[in-house]
């Protein structure tokens, strides 16, 4: 077992470890002790895998448990999806001391998070993290939100979870894609650290080290979020890739995953900093082995004035036109740089 907190105004626990679905409602009623009821919010994929198991430990630690379920996939991170939610809350006549259960994915838990920021001004959300993407990343921190047509997490809110359960055994049920998908998250973690976990990623990652490299990548999170909660500034870091690889995803139309997205806008940034001379060729060179070794697609073949005119509409934009990306100058080294839409667009050119 790893355990870490997160030491903010509203203070949680990360724990992970195997089995803790099971003992899920007991560490639920531990933290949220005035809670009565739950929802859980699970989509179509993991909702007939775990949710039974989820309600048996709510029930059996003395919460009113019942389940919501939608369509998995990005295009359910929508107004509707949510709406649908908070009427789901409304009619299980959940108060502000009950609580909303994220299980599953990354779209899970900003959705379910964000809907539980916002109902009733705000009641309790704890994160189940069942994907490798959720468990080492979107879990941690408090960014909740859905998509809209002008681009992803456009509207949404901070709202920090009561506590983050990652039961690894989740891996077990895991698609290979969606594996490969996290992988995207934890590379970018990998290259803003560098040191062990880039060693664990080089070496493979296997059942007798996959929870070192989660406690690794989650620990760092912690860390970056406890130093700068809403984003003011080093938190930006976490943004390596997401700005170049929310634009990749858009313009696929979310036919690219988001983790994969991620590697290419790594990828994009990365040799852009080789041919501006601020990162080795070989620290390029071992992000693209790294690639090779879990079999993700590292082919860049998104016109740089698509990726462009997407980042146009992004958050991302600062009001002076201005944008924020991260550089990476070699790995475990990587600083936040502004520059202008048309800078950025000649930095990833080559």
């Amino acid at each position: 077992m790893y355990k870490c907190s997160v030491k903010l105004n509203s203070s949680y626990d990360i724990i992970i470890d195997r089995g803790l679905l099971d003992n899920a409602g007991e560490y639920i009623a531990k933290c949220i002790p005035q809670a009565k009821k739950a929802l859980v919010v699970a989509d179509s994929n993991v909702y007939p895998l775990y949710y039974d198991k989820v309600k048996k430990s709510l029930e059996k630690a003395g919460l009113e448990t019942a389940g919501f379920q939608f369509q998995a996939g990005e295009e359910s991170k929508n107004f509707a999806t949510y709406e649908s939610i908070i009427d789901a809350c409304i009619g299980e006549h959940l108060t502000r001391e009950d609580v909303v259960v994220a299980l599953g994915g990354g779209v899970t838990g900003d959705i379910a998070g964000f809907a539980a920021a916002t109902y009733m001004r705000g009641i309790k959300v704890v994160q189940l993290p069942t994907t490798l993407l959720a468990g080492i990343d979107s879990s941690i921190g408090g960014k909740t939100g859905i998509d809209i047509a002008q681009g992803k997490n456009l509207v949404g809110a901070f709202h920090q979870p009561s506590i983050v359960l990652y039961d690894l055994n989740t891996l077990e049920t895991l698609p290979a894609e969606e594996f490969k998908n996290g992988l995207g998250e934890g590379i970018k973690y990998a290259i803003l650290m560098g040191g062990r976990p880039l060693e664990l990623l080089l070496e493979g990652l296997n059942e007798d080290n996959i929870e070192e490299f989660v406690a690794l990548c989650a620990k760092y999170k912690a860390d970056i979020v406890m130093a700068d909660e809403k984003e003011g500034g080093q938190r930006k870091l976490l943004n390596l890739g997401h700005t170049v690889g929310h634009a990749i995803e858009k313009k696929s139309n979310y036919t690219i995953s988001h983790g994969l997205a991620v590697i290419k806008g790594i990828l994009y940034i990365a040799k852009g900093a080789v041919k501006n001379g601020t990162l080795q060729k070989e620290a390029l060179d071992t992000i693209i082995e790294i690639c090779k070794m879990y079999k993700l697609d590292y082919v860049l073949d998104t016109d740089v004035k698509d990726i462009v005119d997407e980042i146009i509409s992004d958050k991302k934009m600062h009001a002076d036109g201005s944008i924020s990306f991260i550089d990476i100058e070699a790995l475990g080294l990587c600083k936040i740089k502004k520059t202008t839409i048309k800078g950025l667009g000649e930095y990833i050119s080559w």
